[in-house]
């Protein structure tokens, strides 16, 4: 099964990009382009979530359609790119209350 994820990619000044997903929290993943970002955060995604799913946790539900971004967001940062990422995701095992309570 798959599963379109928010991920947010910041263009760092003078250095790479790094990714993360709201709906996921912790996961993150940095890449020197924004296609190796990209496949770089497709597989963190995928890793962490079937981390999740083999220890009994709940996969987090693919929910954010947008981000709010603060000014202090902006200070190290050339630019975001904010888009969907399909990515595998292993069977549900509790509910997502189960994954917010642990």
């Amino acid at each position: 099964m798959t599963n379109d994820y928010l991920v947010v990619y910041a263009k760092y000044k003078g250095s790479n990009f790094s990714g993360c997903a709201p709906d996921v929290p912790g996961c993150v993943s940095a890449g020197d382009t924004l296609e190796e970002m990209e496949a770089m955060m497709r597989e963190a995604l995928e890793s962490h979530l079937e981390l999740l799913a083999e220890r009994g946790y709940a996969i987090p539900e693919a929910a954010a359609v947008s981000v709010d971004f603060k000014r202090e967001d902006f200070d190290d940062t050339e630019y975001f790119i904010v888009r969907q990422l399909e990515v595998k995701v292993p069977a549900r095992t509790q509910t997502s209350e189960s994954f917010r309570a642990a």
